[in-house]
């Protein structure tokens, strides 16, 4: 039979057969602490019960596990021998009775990778804790079940523990005689059971509610983390986020929550930022802040809650069939993350990051090769792992944005509404949701959806404007351009399409103070290759047009020459933020399509960052330049950009008001940009103390911020770091120190950390994580040189032997961008030639590392071009 992978066509083909009932799982979790018995994997019991019906009696089937071992295996009372039916990831389910009963009794294995029961020691304490993550496909590690989210069933859990111990599911537990046993679900899919176990730190609230009906809800809350990362805990505000986030949603949806409870755990080694397990929501622990952060932090905290919060209603109550409509949760819990931070909490200008931040990442997935329409093609469980992108989440939110100013909020929010209520605890297709859409709000939802959801690519919107004798505006139009299609591995969604736009077009100019403001703003229609707004003839001439204002719709913003000279010498005074932080996305978006040379970037970020008022901005502004330096800056200038990047953070971090999360910022910017002996010795003395900048608190997070670029320039060596784990002996600190171990100078160093991450399996996720971060240092170009070579020999059989979370980690993490040469770019080329069959998912990893390269080398072509001019 097939390995791990499940295709749709069989998932279909086993829905169609099978309805589950139910599901009791036992699981014995004793074996987590104490030692370990044999060489094999450290593994735990699992025994489940299945009952569940066939359409066909007579029929074959198949169970899901993956597992090292099946002790038993019994079909309604019929002993089945293990050696005969199970191949290591399914269960043979020969002759089923219309009505059956499956038990399985297996040993499954502790996960040191993320996927399934995932186990981490903490090195502070010796402390064990436990969590699940299982989406798309992983409770087949935990527990024997039909692994599709159109199979859903309620679920009761029972778990041994170790003495001392807590545990957590997605119903109420109670301990019984050593066995905690949880109330049973609600029908749920497989994906989103959960259970948490170990000594956690735990804190508990309530929310109450009186319901249209009269009758009062209270939900039980809580929300844990590790023992070593209590004294940082603030619950206060994660319970405050939730509580207004349940306000919001309660208003907005009129179906109350479902789920019971609403725990909240912050788990260690996580590899996603949250999962969305109803009643039990997993966080990475990483949103605990152990030290001083910026609001954008805090507001990136409260944007997961709530997109966690949305998925109770999209994804957990209402779940896609199959994982080519994974955007019918994803899509609309990015959108409410942000709808509910601006409704609901202290964040009111979460757009702006939402236009800044989230959407850079949709347009970057959107011009790849891999790109694909929101509705996806999603042949098997490894193309859905590759889907949770930045299309299925940013674009998606940024359409559902758009769709809500195509047919109004009101009418929006009363299709989910219906949406709920129609289709509650069952499974949905596209299909569902434009119906009650159609509904709501009269419009042909067809035709939207054709353009939107099932085509790929984004667009360009472009002013054009003539202006009559008088210097006043004649004609402004806005241009549309399609998508230029990409290198891609298989047949090309279509990208060409020319879509409907509601976008507003502002105009702008300089007040008498020299503030850049505007003065005149009309909606339109855009529709096809050039649409004339009428509305504004007639006004005087622009400095700057901005079309989608607000940020309506999805697309590229381009500039008319005036425009672009006019935030060349003025982007600073524009007073908006939004308006602001649109026109730096633009800028960056040019810079990136090799329309702007990266030193023009740099010089604008150089002139105007110190300026920007929006701290999530000014964070993206100092990723942008940092990739515009190690990227897009021609090789001749690149040491002369760094200079000047220094300099600038420093000159900046001087004059910052003491304290203020603009300061912090600034340094850890100038961390990133130090490189001269001169900035390298103003760091080591923040660290000793004998430098200091006032009002800035080198705390515990900010030495590793500082010691990285030491280790990396040869300026920190390995005492030095044994010195500072020593004083941060912690999970986050040992992290830290693996990161800064993995960047130190050395042909050495360089083959151990590629040893420890390619040759072996030792690490867990996170410490692959942090030596791969570590390995590839931009100041390291030619120590790397040799692993170019290593890595294409190496990827093939990475992929195979390891989990797939692990072999994106790899293929994505040290591919050779470092070497931007036409050379790698042909490495790469002929590595695709000659493994026309490798794994389709690890082709696509590939083909997009190809394409970021050959956009970084169109990138410096362009920027030398001015450089040589």
């Amino acid at each position: 039979m097939p390995g791990e992978n499940l295709s749709r066509d069989e998932a279909r083909e086993r829905a169609a057969l099978l309805s589950v009932d139910g599901y009791e799982v036992s699981l014995d979790l004793r074996s987590a602490v104490g030692g370990q018995e044999g060489d094999g994997p450290r593994t735990f019991r699992s025994v489940t019960t299945i009952r569940f019906r066939c359409n066909e009696p007579g029929a074959t089937s198949f169970a899901d596990l993956v597992a090292p071992a099946v002790t038993a295996v019994s079909l309604n009372g019929r002993d089945l021998d293990p050696g005969e039916v199970f191949d290591g990831s399914r269960i043979l389910l020969e002759d089923l009775a219309a009505d059956n009963e499956l038990v399985v009794d297996a040993r499954c294995a502790y996960s040191r990778t993320g996927e399934g029961m995932h186990r981490f020691v903490d090195p502070e304490d010796g402390e064990v804790y436990l969590y699940t993550q299982y989406e798309p496909a992983d409770s087949r590690r935990v527990f024997a079940g039909f692994e599709q989210p159109d199979l859903k069933a309620p679920f009761r859990f029972e778990v041994r523990a170790p003495e001392g111990w807590t545990v957590w599911s997605n119903g109420a537990g109670e301990q019984h005689d050593g066995v905690w046993r949880f109330a049973e679900t609600k029908p749920i899919s497989t994906y989103i059971t959960c259970v948490v176990a170990g000594p956690y730190h735990y804190v508990t609230d309530t929310y109450e509610r009186e319901l249209a009906d009269g009758t009062r809800l209270e939900i039980p809350l809580g929300a844990l983390c590790r023992k070593g990362l209590a004294r940082h805990f603030d619950a206060d505000d994660v319970f405050l986020i939730t509580k207004q986030g349940l306000d919001f949603f309660h208003e907005h949806f009129d179906y109350p929550y479902p789920f019971g409870k609403y725990d909240q755990a912050f788990v260690p080694e996580y590899n996603l930022g949250a999962m969305e397990n109803p009643g039990l929501v997993t966080f990475r622990e990483e949103y605990i802040f152990r030290g001083k952060v910026t609001q954008a932090s805090y507001e990136a905290r409260a944007n997961v809650i709530l997109h966690e919060m949305a998925h109770m209603w999209f994804g957990d109550l209402v779940t896609m069939v199959w994982w080519d409509d994974l955007w019918l949760k994803e899509s609309f819990a990015d959108f409410m993350g942000t709808f509910a931070n601006v409704g609901a909490t202290r964040f009111q200008d979460a757009w702006i990051t939402f236009a800044n931040r989230r959407k850079a990442w949709a347009y970057r997935a959107d011009q790849l090769p891999s790109t694909h329409p929101i509705t996806a093609d999603i042949r098997d469980l490894q193309d859905a792992k590759l889907n949770f992108d930045g299309i299925t989440y940013a674009k998606g939110a940024s359409v559902l944005k758009q769709l809500v100013a195509y047919v109004g909020q009101d009418a929006f929010l009363e299709g989910a509404r219906r949406y709920f209520k129609r289709h509650a605890y069952g499974n949905t297709r596209l299909g569902d949701l434009l119906a009650v859409l159609g509904e709501t709000s009269g419009r042909d939802m067809g035709a939207w959806a054709r353009s939107w959801l099932q085509t790929a690519g984004v667009n360009s919107l472009t002013p054009q404007v003539l202006l009559d004798a008088e210097g006043r505006i004649d004609e402004l139009a806005v241009v549309q351009e399609a998508a230029a299609s990409a290198v891609s591995d298989h047949a090309a969604p279509p990208r060409g399409e020319l879509r409907p736009h509601r976008v507003a077009v502002g105009l702008y100019r300089r007040s008498q103070v020299g503030a850049l403001e505007r003065y005149a703003r009309a909606e339109v229609d855009v529709d096809g290759a050039r649409t004339v707004v009428g509305e504004l003839a007639g006004q005087d001439a622009p400095e700057l047009v901005l079309v989608n204002d607000d940020d309506l719709t999805f697309c590229k913003i381009r500039f008319d020459e005036t425009s672009l000279a006019t935030l060349r010498e003025h982007l600073g005074a524009l007073t908006d933020p939004l308006a602001r932080a649109l026109c730096w996305s633009a800028l960056w978006n040019l810079t990136r399509d090799a329309l702007l040379p990266a030193r023009e970037f740099v010089d604008l970020v150089l002139r105007f960052a110190g300026r920007e008022s929006d701290i999530g901005v000014l964070q993206m502004l100092h990723a942008w330049a940092q990739s515009a330096l190690v990227h897009y800056v021609a090789p001749k200038w690149r040491a002369a950009a760094g200079t000047a990047l220094a300099q600038g953070a420093l000159a900046e971090l001087r004059q910052a008001e003491p304290g203020s999360e603009h300061q912090l910022a600034w340094a850890r910017f100038f961390a990133a940009a130090a490189s001269a002996p001169a900035d390298l010795d103003l760091l080591r003395g923040l660290l000793d103390g004998a430098e200091e900048i006032a009002g800035l608190d080198v705390d515990q997070e900010l030495r590793w911020a500082f010691l990285e670029p030491l280790a990396a320039h040869g300026a920190a060596d390995e005492k030095v770091l044994a010195a500072e784990l020593a004083r941060d002996d912690t999970a986050s600190g040992k992290r830290h120190q693996v990161r800064c171990l993995a960047a130190r100078p050395s042909a050495a160093v360089k083959a151990q950390a590629w040893a420890q991450v390619v040759e072996s399996d030792a690490l867990s996720n996170a410490l692959v994580e942090a030596t791969i971060a570590g390995f590839e240092r931009p100041s390291q170009r030619e120590l790397l040189a040799p692993y170019a070579q290593k890595y294409f020999a190496a990827i093939e059989r990475v992929w195979g032997e390891r989990s797939i979370q692990i072999g994106m980690d790899v293929v994505r993490g040290l591919f050779p961008a470092l070497q931007d040469s036409p050379d790698t770019l042909a490495a790469t080329d002929a590595w695709l030639a000659e493994h026309e069959d490798a794994a389709p998912a690890l082709r696509r990893l590939v083909l997009e590392a190809r394409d970021d390269l050959a956009r970084a080398l169109r990138g410096q072509e362009c920027d030398a071009a001015v450089g040589a001019a």
